[in-house]
């Protein structure tokens, strides 16, 4: 099942079934909701539903004061596939919970042949930010059966239900950073009639050429075009394959969010007795802009779904340095000396990557490079007063014959992988051939390689990178269905294996994967966990659920961090979101800053021996330190962010905003690209409190400080002034507050 299904309290018997809808109206009184339904809600969301005879409804979703009326009831499976021979399902209403209103309601429906049961849930895990739905579907029978993939939700709003029949919407959706962010990344557009759109994310994806749709953060946003602005966003908490859609056609606006059904036709396997729990969703309300409604998100993932062990630390997010400036050729003399010096400059974490291990599934110290082994290396990092972590492709298999090595040629894991390979066949430096972790004996080995790894190398913080959870797999005696990818439709090569069997072997690999991170947090609580599929490929919110933070694009540069960034923290909190920074041109101290606090915005990782800075970057760079670590990081974990600017093209200035309403205290991150003509922006803020004065801080001293007004810095702006081309600046903002007089 999956970590975030909903899971019913109280059951009631098919018996007081007709007790409980009679008794519905009552019940609905005290939740607000109209005749026959039910109202879940938080303090910006509420969603009524109702309990139908044969199939439940979404009914309406309230945004401010207006009704987003559903047309339709929500799609139940029809048939499944027993013996090989299709039967119809004849669902019925057996029970309804309906005591955890306004949190929560639960409706079980049931079909006695084939003899089945589906429990639709809604819930409200915070008191602001979305409600999530999850549809459990179990075999009650002593047959296995097939189904086709389903949606998780399906809607159709009635336009008409907003009172005019001139409804002007914008639609917003996120790309993944993936490989290297693409010239858009945050797309806006808008809901004309016969729109169509189609977005879709998995956890590995090739980069598209120029103009191709590229996957998608799973997520988006429907907003109304005008004042009031407002409207909802609706996510799918999973990391394998799905998709989302959106369509108008006249006063309709449509749409699925679930697992990908393509290629077709998808099915899945359910055992007798055994349960498939659909990718939960949340949907939600809010008004204002789309800042406004990545505020509520942002804050209920950090509430719901991030780990608390880790959130709630003061440390968090962590300054890293990582030994990826040497690639592969790193070695324990050149890992040490960088150790050392990152204890001297401020750093909290050294990160060894790739390069340490003797080949491809191999996942021991490498005895040439690293003679005393990986463990000491940790333990020279916590004698420093370092935490320590570490780079592994843990589902890769290669060709090393040693023991404990993951071997292709080995009979038994040969039963684990996803394709065959040629006798002659050899890995790359870091990848090699996918095992199937849906296939419980592979999970098995996984499991404990991850617990040897973690304990024999004394790991503060584990990354997982490469190919991890398949798409594509040959074997017929997996868990999953079974395909001839000899059939795919696609064009790629491995590990690309697309076929129809696609979702449903990532579904279960997915699953393997939560259960092997959730496994390793109860072994080990205070372990952080770093998601990279070759960079940001595995940014999702059920990866959020699992991991402490993503590694959110693999290029590195100044511009690619800062658009990465820019997109991603529409809907996911900045504390999670890293960018490497890597080794630019810095003629000035300036620009070495550029490049810095280009990937200081979020969880900050420099991917540099520094010991080749100058004397001048040293400096700059120790004081940058302290002030993310004391100033920066508190705002970072815990404000309300804004994208002031649009989006980072290189050339032009842009810059994010933070504030925090509660401590009366903000910092704006100004970028001068290339451009040789303006050497001076006004920046317009928001989230001010018009009514009050704010003082102006400027960290590189490029300007006066000064105290301004909330109502000019919101209208007219600030003007930020930088003479050098690709330099920055920290404006820090402090509201003025009346001093209480001493009782």
């Amino acid at each position: 099942m999956l970590r975030h299904a909903i899971s019913p309290s109280v059951y009631f018997s098919r018996a007081f079934a007709a007790v409980i809808l009679a008794s519905l109206s009552a019940v609905l009184r005290a939740s607000g909701g109209a005749e026959g339904t039910l109202a879940v809600s938080t303090s910006d969301t509420t969603l009524v539903v109702r309990a139908g005879e044969r199939v439940p409804a979404v009914v309406s979703l309230r945004v401010g004061g207006i009704n987003w009326e559903n047309h339709g009831p929500e799609k139940m499976i029809g048939r499944v596939r027993i013996g090989g021979e299709w039967q119809p399902v004849h669902w019925k209403l057996s029970s309804v919970d309906a005591t955890g209103l306004p949190r929560r309601v639960i409706m079980i429906y049931e079909s006695d042949v084939p003899h089945l049961r589906l429990q639709w849930s809604w819930e409200a895990r915070a008191r602001a930010g979305p409600i999530e739905h999850a549809v459990t579907l179990t075999n009650l029978g002593e047959r296995p059966l097939e189904l086709p993939v389903p949606d998780s939700f399906a809607f159709a709003w009635n336009l008409e239900s907003q009172g005019s029949r001139s409804v002007r919407l914008r639609h917003l959706w996120i790309e993944k950073g993936a490989g290297k962010p693409s010239a858009e990344g945050t797309h806006e557009t808008a809901v004309e009639p016969h729109y169509k759109w189609l977005g879709t994310s998995s956890t590995y994806a090739p980069d598209s050429g120029p103009g191709e749709p590229r996957e998608i953060i799973p997520w988006m946003l429907v907003r109304t075009d005008g004042s009031p602005q407002g409207g909802w966003y609706l996510g799918v908490e999973f990391s394998g394959r799905v998709r989302l859609t959106l369509n108008r056609e006249g006063m309709t606006l449509s749409g699925e969010a679930g697992l990908n059904p393509e290629p077709a036709p998808a099915y899945t396997r359910l055992a007798a007795r055994d349960s498939f729990t659909s990718p939960a969703v949340f949907l939600g309300a809010f008004t204002g802009g789309s800042d406004a409604a990545g505020n509520i998100l942002r804050r209920w993932v950090s509430q719901v779904l991030q780990s608390p062990a880790h959130y709630n630390s003061r440390d968090y997010p962590l300054l890293v340095n990582n030994s990826w400036a040497s690639g592969m050729a790193i070695n324990e003399d050149q890992a040490r000396g960088m150790i050392d010096d990152d204890a001297r400059l401020g750093f909290e974490m050294f990160h060894l990557d790739a390069g340490w291990f003797r080949g491809v599934g191999d996942w021991y110290s490498n005895p040439v490079k690293f003679p005393h082994g990986v463990g000491a290396l940790a333990d020279r990092a916590h004698q420093r007063g370092l935490k320590f972590g570490l780079w592994v492709d843990w589902t890769q298999a290669g060709i090393d014959t040693q023991p404990g090595t993951l071997n292709v040629h080995d009979p038994g894991v040969r039963d684990w992988l996803t394709r065959d390979v040629a006798p002659d066949w050899k890995p790359e430096d870091f990848k090699g051939v996918t095992i199937d972790i849906g296939d419980p004996p592979a999970r098995a080995w996984c499991a404990r390689e991850i617990e040897r790894i973690v304990s024999s190398f004394h790991l503060d913080m584990l990354e997982h990178d490469g190919y991890l959870v398949a798409e594509g797999c040959i074997r017929g005696d997996h868990p999953h269905v079974a395909c001839d990818l000899g059939e795919s439709t696609s064009p790629l090569r491995p590990p690309f294996l697309i076929g129809s069997c696609s979702t449903d072997v990532s579904y279960r690999a997915t699953l393997g994967y939560y259960s092997l991170y959730e496994d390793l947090r109860r072994k080990h609580p205070g372990l952080l966990l770093e998601a990279c599929n070759d960079g940001g490929r595995m940014v999702d919110f059920a990866t959020a659920a699992h991991t402490d933070y993503f590694s959110i694009t693999d290029s590195y540069d100044p511009l690619s961090n800062r658009r990465a960034f820019y997109d991603s923290s529409h809907v996911l909190p900045a504390s999670m979101l890293e960018c490497y920074v890597e080794r630019t041109p810095a003629p000035q101290v300036a620009n070495f800053l550029y490049a810095l606090r280009s990937g200081m915005m979020g969880w900050c990782t420099v991917m540099q021996d520094t010991r080749s800075w100058s004397p001048g970057e040293r400096a700059a760079a120790e004081r940058a330190f302290v002030l993310y670590k004391t100033r920066l990081r508190p705002l970072i974990r815990d404000a309300d962010l804004y994208h002031i600017s649009p989006r980072p093209d290189g050339v032009h200035w842009d810059g994010i905003e933070y504030w925090d309403r509660s401590s009366g205290q903000g910092v704006v991150y100004a970028f001068r690209g290339s451009t040789q003509d303006e050497a001076r922006h006004t920046f317009v803020l928001q989230g001010l409190d018009a009514g009050r004065s704010y003082r102006l801080n400027f960290e590189d001293r490029t300007q006066f400080d000064r105290v301004v007004s909330g109502r000019e810095l919101m209208s007219s702006g600030v003007a930020i002034t930088l003479p050098l081309a690709e330099s920055s600046e920290l404006m820090f903002v402090q509201e003025l507050r009346p001093v209480k007089a001493s009782s």
